[in-house]
């Protein structure tokens, strides 16, 4: 048992390990590169190529630091979704266990977080994934508009913290060291392939979403002609 523990988490560690990242960012910049090109192509057949970047940069920085939206929006919920965001992407990177792996494997490190930070960040970042399912579930308009993927992606990342904050503390984890080692090494590589298919992509992708989305609106100048010409309605005055 211990050796075949041993030898899945050798191959988790390194092959699969390099094939499921490598795949992720190869998807991410698949995601980037169509958005670039589809953010070219708008401007190229906008009527109104004037934009207002001053408005643009406002906008993304709202989205990226909503915290004026925890007012206009459900406050609880809003806040809840910020710290899971946060969690989601500062534990990862800024984990010591993560970025010596770095530095071991590449040469190459950053600063980290405290540990006691770490496992704070860590426990404050599953219990912020309960509460979305919890305020999905709760509120019939966000029923409406939630899909399965709307529910089982918090718990799908509850897995590799649980796992890894478990792991790190062997005294409180209720299995073998390399046995809750391997779930946490197995469950985020399944993340990394799931997230260039999935919603969490948006996590890279909102520096763009406001340009493209700016652009979007900037019909040409033809195209209420082409709109009616299509519903068969040239004849008909506006």
């Amino acid at each position: 048992m211990n050796e075949t523990v041993t030898s899945m988490l050798e191959f988790a560690r390194g092959p699969l390990f390099r094939f499921t990242f490598a795949l992720m960012i190869l998807g991410l910049l698949r995601l980037v590169g169509l958005t670039v090109f589809r953010a070219v192509y708008a401007y190229a057949m906008a009527g109104d190529k004037r934009l207002l970047w001053p408005i643009i940069r406002e906008r993304t920085i709202w989205w990226l630091f909503p915290f004026a939206r925890f007012k206009r929006t459900r406050t609880a919920y809003s806040i809840i979704s910020f710290v899971f965001h946060v969690g989601l992407i500062i534990v990862p990177i800024f984990l010591f266990a993560h970025v010596y792996l770095w530095e071991r494997g590449l040469g190459i490190s950053w600063w980290t977080l405290p540990s006691r930070l770490a496992d704070v960040l860590t426990v404050l970042t599953m219990l912020a994934a309960i509460g979305l399912i919890v305020g999905r579930a709760s509120s019939p308009l966000s029923q409406s508009i939630s899909r399965g993927w709307d529910y089982t992606w918090p718990i799908l990342l509850i897995v590799p913290f649980l796992s890894g904050l478990l792991a790190a503390h062997p005294r409180a984890c209720p299995l073998d060291y390399n046995v809750m080692l391997l779930v946490h090494i197995l469950s985020a590589e399944l993340i990394f392939v799931l997230i260039p298919f999935s919603k969490i992509a948006h996590c890279v992708l909102i520096p763009f979403s406001q340009l493209v989305s700016d652009l979007g609106w900037r019909f040409p100048a033809s195209a209420g002609r082409d709109v009616a010409k299509a519903l068969g309605k040239e004849s008909v005055p506006i």
